[in-house]
């Protein structure tokens, strides 16, 4: 059976159009509104990395437990993975922009502030940028190898690759940990300098792998729509739907615990964050968040009967992908905007990145047969049939 994917040009036309726009409203953008711009690149390009890790963390995962299930669909995570050095060159591009971002990257910004001065031997912009390039490294490296042993085991067979991937999977996810929290803090808490939590980068993280893995299903049922993975059956959708149920109560759970919190302690330099976040419109947000990512997907995901739907997987994961972009954009935007916003900038941040991210996707998945036929687990995957 030949399982390799054709993209038709209608799709590449789609991926490129999309990219031609953004960049002309982005390229607006910086006329008229520079730091608004530069915003919306960071919070898009973050929004994509997140997604991307989270299904890296999800590729890994699958071979430290030694999972059968989702063997035929590893491919389909191997190709977000290549989206890494496409957003470690745009988080270095943010060089350029850094100071409309970031007050503590503002030249004499820690002369008359306190908490600035005390950070700045880590924040400042020369040490910024090279933890961004090691970061980045490390993920580059590190993912590209696990494809590369994917790829060798694909065409030889055996269990000498799946021992060495489920090695290298342990090594990345531990570096994954460290470094993703350490981007978190960098990229995205940074923004206010002044404020911190100490639940942060786990709730990132959680957030990168619940979203991540809502991706992952994604396409998956797309590609079977089209023709592809035609053994997927109710039992990888069940599957899929126990990662997103699950999920979403550690999500909800931080979410909340988070904003508890802060609000019973109630010590100003913490809950400035959530002042911002419940005035001049942003509370909207606040509680779309909980809805999109909490409630709806646990009510919806909590009879199983509901999670062998293949619409209902299908829609709940486009449901957590949006939920997610305005989780991002909660974290973001509050502090570099007076109130939210809605306009050109911002279609046009959410289309450049999307067809780029098409484009990397689609890319990968025709470079490689889309089902693993030499995996030592794929007849458990084909013939799944366990619930």
């Amino acid at each position: 059976m030949d399982t390799n994917v054709t993209l038709s040009k209608k799709y590449n036309m789609i991926a490129f159009g999309l990219m031609a726009i953004g960049l002309l409203a982005l390229a607006y953008g910086f006329f008229t509104t520079a730091g608004r711009t530069w915003a919306n690149i960071l919070l898009n390009n973050y929004y994509f990395l997140s997604l991307t890790m989270g299904a890296s963390f999800f590729f890994c995962l699958q071979y430290i437990t030694q999972s059968g299930w989702s063997a035929m669909f590893r491919r389909v995570p191997e190709a977000i993975m290549t989206y890494i050095p496409y957003a470690g060159v745009v988080m270095l591009l943010l060089f350029f922009g850094v100071q409309n971002i970031y007050h503590w990257a503002i030249h004499d910004a820690s002369v008359n502030d306190a908490i600035i001065a005390h950070k700045s031997p880590y924040l400042n912009v020369p040490f910024f940028f090279i933890r961004i390039l090691i970061i980045f490294a490390a993920w580059i490296i590190l993912t590209r190898y696990l494809r590369k042993l994917s790829l060798e085991e694909d065409k030889i067979g055996g269990t000498q690759y799946l021992e060495k991937i489920e090695f290298w999977s342990k090594v990345f996810i531990f570096v994954l940990a460290i470094t993703f929290s350490i981007g978190a803090f960098d990229w995205i808490m940074s923004i206010e300098v002044h404020w911190f939590s100490t639940i942060f980068a786990f709730k990132s993280f959680a957030s990168a792998f619940y979203h991540g893995t809502a991706l992952v299903a994604l396409i998956v049922i797309l590609l079977h729509e089209r023709g592809y993975f035609p053994q997927l059956n109710e039992s990888h959708l069940l599957d899929f739907s126990r990662y997103m149920f699950g999920l979403s109560i550690i999500w909800g759970y931080l979410y909340f615990a988070q904003f508890m919190l802060i609000w019973f302690s109630n010590l100003p330099e913490e809950t400035i964050y959530y002042v911002k976040r419940w005035n001049n419109g942003w509370v909207v947000f606040f509680i779309l968040n909980f809805a999109i990512n909490w409630l709806i997907p646990f009510v919806l995901l909590l009879p199983q009967k509901l999670d062998k739907n293949i619409k209902v997987v299908k829609y709940i994961a486009i449901l957590l992908l949006v939920g997610m972009w305005l989780e991002q954009y909660e974290l973001v935007m509050p502090e570099l905007t007076t109130t939210p916003h809605f306009g050109i900038v911002e279609i046009g941040g959410i289309v450049c990145f999307a067809g780029l991210f098409m484009f990397v996707i689609g890319r990968a998945l025709i470079k490689a047969p889309l089902i693993p036929k030499n995996h030592p687990y794929i007849e458990e995957s084909l013939y799944h049939h366990v619930h």
